[in-house]
């Protein structure tokens, strides 16, 4: 709401930036961790499930926006988008509960944390996959228009819902299958996919190229949302510390986000060519199937068939 109001860039940054971003992170993590409390089994499935639905307002948000805006400008647009949040918003708030009190309150920070390499480096390999898995979505609207022939401002914005249409489902059938393989036997193949879409970006030069891309990238990229919270469960020595290593896991995915679109767009901005800026993207995601593989080997050794 308040950033319907706004009319300087520092109450932006205020509204949006902080307000919005400590609020988003408020709600998902407690989000995540109360789903997998009620489940024994297919935990991945019910969490990816939960997770599917920030990748469909994603579908819905920018679609709301674009056709609404020129019609009842910024201020009334943003708020509508701000109404369809409060009302769905208090779906939850009605249905959740915290299903198993902690004995004690919990730490802020887990210090054992440090000295268990599994989770270390899961936590440096999602670092890296965040700084770059997220580029296209901030991107492909503005490389759609320049570099793609017949590509209609219209269309452009289409790009961001095929991508997160295709991500809800990446959210889904990927957490269906790590039931039965394990969460970071899943994640580790998705990362290499995504790593060798990212390259494949560069490629693409008409429309059928670009909507096949959207959709595959956001498929696989979908998991690296969906399986971390379970993966850090099976990380995790006892249930009493998941909550505050989601926060640490999430703190630093979050840090990756910092970084890696503002990076891409200062790469942008040092010419009209989107070669670097994809490079970065598929270098960053390399780095972190190239972080994530070890991660596992730590976890459950060498045999990829062995539940991790």
């Amino acid at each position: 709401m308040m950033t319907s109001l706004c009319t300087a860039y520092w109450q932006a940054i205020l509204a949006q930036g902080i307000c919005v971003g400590i609020g988003s992170g408020c709600l998902f993590i407690p989000s995540v961790a109360i789903v997998s409390t009620y489940f024994s089994t297919k935990k991945s499935l019910a969490t990816g499930i939960a997770a599917s639905g920030s990748s469909l307002a994603g579908i819905i948000y920018p679609i709301v926006f674009h056709r609404l805006e020129p019609k009842i400008g910024f201020p009334w647009a943003t708020r509508v988008i701000a109404f369809i949040m409060l009302g769905t918003l208090l779906i939850p708030l009605a249905v959740m509960r915290v299903r198993i009190m902690p004995a004690q309150k919990r730490s802020l920070f887990d210090e054992t944390a440090l000295k268990e390499l599994p989770f270390m480096l899961f936590t440096l390999g999602v670092f890296f996959g965040f700084i770059g898995i997220y580029i296209p979505f901030f991107y492909m609207p503005s490389f759609a228009l320049r570099k793609i022939p017949g590509i209609t401002a219209e269309f452009s914005v289409y790009t961001i819902a095929i991508l997160n249409a295709a991500s809800t489902l990446g959210r889904i059938v990927p957490n269906y299958v790590a039931d039965k393989t394990g969460p970071l036997n899943m994640i580790v193949p998705c990362a290499l996919i995504s790593a060798v879409l990212a390259y494949c970006w560069i490629a693409v030069e008409n429309k059928g190229g670009l909507i096949v891309f959207c959709i595959l990238y956001g498929f696989f990229t979908g998991s690296f949302v969906s399986l971390p919270p379970t993966t850090i469960v099976t990380l995790s020595p006892r249930l009493e510390i998941v909550g505050t290593r989601m926060g640490m896991v999430f703190s630093a995915c979050g840090l990756g986000l910092l970084i890696g679109s503002p990076v891409a767009g200062a790469i942008l901005g040092l010419g009209n060519d989107f070669l670097g800026l994809q490079l970065f993207c598929a270098c960053t995601i390399v780095a972190s199937a190239a972080i994530l593989y070890p991660a596992r080997v730590a976890k459950a050794g060498w045999r990829f068939i062995t539940w991790a």
